[in-house]
């Protein structure tokens, strides 16, 4: 495919912008991108995977103090590979598999943040995804069973375990 612009070469930039629910396409090349100021990845004025990451990464206070104002933190390191948390913001990637153990409290909140959850559900197909449903749904109730038994919520917990024994039933007759 030829560049839009200048119709000469082959056109190594394809954008898709959305603006107000319309789609527009454009296929350009790298001289004609510059020319009218468009980011190319992997240079100076693009962007990069990395740079994204690092963007949802930096939510840190700014200059490495505590909410106080008063020390710097201490640097997170991974004690197998050595890897610290700053380097792995500005890198987007760990250095070890035990990197994810080291910083297991820093990633909840950015897995939130992109996810909108810590825990992968998974998509459940409707028609034949009702028993999975109920399960989920009785797992739920579980948990807030054991909530509810330990603030001493024993009506509510009562209901809760009728409700489970309802869905249980269910699950036995589909």
């Amino acid at each position: 495919m030829l560049c839009q612009e200048c119709d000469k070469k082959p056109a190594t930039l394809h954008f898709t912008k959305i603006v107000n629910g319309e789609k527009t396409e454009f296929h350009i090349c790298e001289s004609c991108a510059r020319e009218r100021g468009e980011g190319i990845p992997g240079t100076s004025n693009g962007f990069s995977i990395h740079s994204l990451l690092s963007g949802l990464l930096d939510f840190e206070p700014s200059g490495g103090m505590n909410t106080l104002g008063a020390k710097p933190q201490q640097q997170l390191r991974c004690d197998n590979c050595g890897l610290t948390y700053t380097q792995f913001s500005k890198m987007g990637r760990f250095g070890c598999s035990n990197c994810y153990t080291q910083f297991e409290n820093k990633l909840d909140p950015i897995f939130k943040r992109v996810h909108g959850n810590t825990t992968h559900v998974g998509k459940i197909p409707k028609r034949t995804g009702v028993q999975i449903q109920i399960k989920r749904e009785v797992e739920q109730l579980r948990r807030d069973l054991h909530k509810r038994i330990e603030q001493e919520e024993f009506e509510n917990a009562a209901q809760i375990r009728d409700r489970i024994r309802e869905l249980e039933r269910k699950i036995a007759d589909v």
